[in-house]
């Protein structure tokens, strides 16, 4: 294993000039299931809500069995349905209530409202992105050690490939601490799309001032020329459209990308990892890789998943 870090400079073009970029992450939209690590999740999201002065919606989808009778669930009363979303948002006033009164070191306290709704999970989250200016959506993984279900179960590929924003995974054994690196995995296959994950991610980098590594995986023995110029041609572009100094360019060298993102979670000092998530690409392969159990049952950090569509 070892490491080759690129730092291209380039000409920087107005970063406020590309309208779609200027969006800013000014409420963070917290899905919790009142389990222990939703628990924590929820305390992940309001901490990184302090630092990038923004406002949370805690949410709670609740499954009302009524709704999904032809799926062969037992229809209940309606009586107990109400039961069900009254206890939903007793819980979550009770969540807000601990978040507000934890011990804050910080100026800025953000504004925490409740959204509780019956439905599919997807289908509440993306009701609330419609109807508020969302700008990340978090919700807690339930591994042993890392996101392995977030990875591997039905339910939480779902919420990667639907919900619509920016999809911040958090692992239990996440630590609640300032974002000072964030490193995105890239294959280079797709860079136009790649890019527009990055500007999408400045916004947040920008507010956190953190360091963004552009990470590649890399299984030849030496760096191709090829390689090289795509990486060097890639930052040029980068840096010509973005405002942003704090972006560096790294290639791990190992024969699995899963080992290699691995290692770079636990050795390369970064606080969060980040992926494009589009079908057939780098990240769909990991999602679908027979290797991928291994690799999450090792990884404690988050994942922000972008997806290739969103906007």
């Amino acid at each position: 294993m070892w490491l080759l870090t690129f730092f291209v400079t380039g000409r920087f073009a107005s970063f406020l000039a590309i309208n779609y970029y200027t969006t800013t992450m000014k409420t963070l939209l917290i899905s919790t299931d009142f389990s222990k690590h939703a628990k924590h999740a929820a305390e992940y999201g309001y901490n990184l809500a302090r630092q990038i002065k923004a406002n949370i919606v805690l949410c709670n989808a609740v499954i009302v069995p009524a709704e999904a009778a032809q799926a062969g669930l037992v229809v209940w009363p309606m009586e107990e349905s109400g039961e069900l979303l009254y206890d939903s948002a007793r819980e979550l006033t009770h969540l807000k209530e601990h978040l507000e009164h934890a011990n804050h070191t910080a100026d800025f306290q953000p504004v925490i409202s409740c959204i509780n709704e019956p439905g599919i999970l997807t289908d509440v989250i993306n009701q609330i992105i419609a109807s508020h200016e969302i700008g990340l959506v978090i919700i807690g993984t339930h591994g042993n050690s890392g996101p392995s279900t977030f990875l591997l179960g039905n339910h939480s590929r779902n919420m990667i490939n639907d919900t619509t924003k920016p999809l911040l995974l958090v692992p239990p054994a996440a630590v609640i601490a300032p974002i000072k690196k964030i490193a995105f995995a890239t294959d280079f296959k797709r860079p136009d799309h790649d890019q527009e994950a990055i500007y999408a991610l400045i916004p947040l980098a920008r507010a956190l001032n953190a360091g963004i590594l552009l990470t590649h995986i890399d299984d030849e023995k030496d760096l191709s020329h090829q390689l090289k110029q795509r990486a060097e041609q890639f930052m040029i572009e980068l840096s010509d459209k973005a405002d942003y100094p704090n972006i560096y360019y790294r290639v791990v060298k190992n024969a699995s990308a899963e080992k290699g993102l691995e290692w770079l979670c636990e050795h390369g000092q970064i606080d969060v990892l980040a992926m494009l998530h589009r079908s057939h690409n780098f990240f769909d392969n990991l999602l679908r890789g027979s290797h991928t159990q291994k690799m999450a049952s090792h990884i404690a950090i988050p994942f922000l998943v972008f997806h290739g569509d969103s906007k």
